[in-house]
């Protein structure tokens, strides 16, 4: 990978000598005072321009950063623009991933002054590198105070753990149906985003609502107590059925465990109840899936 000052001095290089672009600032992983300072921290670089219809017709302009050997737009089909509702207006503004062959990514995008002052593109996250026409606003030091983890209300802490109790029951039905897919793909998109949100609630009571546990949970390890982050890995499962009865009864284990936590701690009651239902359904998947094997082997 080439030096971080190399690609810094390539960013505002181009933002000095291109006669479209009004100013530069950088945002994300890199702004961030609690990020890790690897060398896998992509560059979210963001530049001010007069227009963007010329940048996206022509973007002969992102050769100066090295040659790419992965790249995705903003405009891509299931890409991020998609995934993250941003198709569209580009007018105002647009944004490209691309990652060079040595290894360093940089992300970039451009936008109009009358976007940047809507501020859709930027969160405190922000710091200024170039400003030609005073357009960049004053902001304090960079900071992801905004991404905190915020203590939970009393139906949010409900919902939560009556989605997990109930998707749980889809999964099981997934299983007795020998349908992996729809199993594995609900307990991972669903079950486990409802324990991966009590966790997140029970690092911020840990820590005092005072940290951020990074994109997509990143920074569990980091904060969650050693034996918490160890039954935390043992929910993820493989093909096998027994081992993913086995990661269910965990994640069950550790739901009940950092629900009450969260709890007792918020002044909620935990609902029982729900976990006793989905228990009661499991136990009855299994009776009829042995039920089933037993007819089956007297055939």
């Amino acid at each position: 990978m080439r030096a971080d000052t190399e690609i810094m001095n390539l960013i505002i290089h181009t933002a000095q000598t291109d006669d479209r672009v009004l100013a530069a600032y950088l945002k994300g992983s890199r702004t961030n005072p609690h990020a890790p300072k690897d060398r896998y921290r992509d560059f979210d670089v963001m530049y001010v321009v007069k227009e963007t219809e010329s940048f996206i017709s022509n973007p002969v302009w992102l050769n100066v950063f090295g040659k790419v050997m992965l790249r995705q737009e903003q405009d891509d089909d299931f890409g991020y623009g998609e995934r993250f509702g941003i198709r569209g207006r580009y007018e105002e503004s647009y944004s490209w991933l691309l990652l060079f062959e040595d290894g360093s990514r940089i992300d970039i995008g451009v936008e109009t002054v009358s976007a940047l002052e809507k501020g859709s593109n930027r969160n405190k996250l922000f710091l200024p590198l170039l400003d030609k026409t005073g357009c960049l606003p004053e902001c304090p030091p960079p900071t992801d105070e905004e991404f905190y983890v915020t203590p939970p209300a009393a139906k949010r802490y409900r919902g939560c753990c009556n989605e997990f109790f109930w998707c749980l029951c889809d999964v099981v039905k997934g299983i007795a149906r020998d349908e992996l897919p729809f199993a594995m793909t609900t307990y991972n998109m669903l079950v486990r985003s409802m324990l991966e949100q009590m966790l997140v609630w029970y690092v911020g009571i840990l820590t005092g609502y005072s940290v951020s546990c990074g994109k997509m949970n990143k920074y569990f390890k980091k904060y969650l107590p050693a034996e918490v982050y160890r039954q935390y890995l043992e929910t993820y499962s493989d093909s096998s059925t027994g081992h993913f009865w086995k990661a269910i009864d965990t994640a069950c284990g550790l739901f009940h465990r950092t629900a009450q936590f969260v709890a007792e701690e918020s002044g909620f009651r935990y609902p029982q109840e729900d976990e006793e239902g989905f228990r009661k359904y499991a136990e009855i998947v299994k009776s009829m899936q042995s039920y089933q094997s037993d007819e089956a082997g007297k055939e």
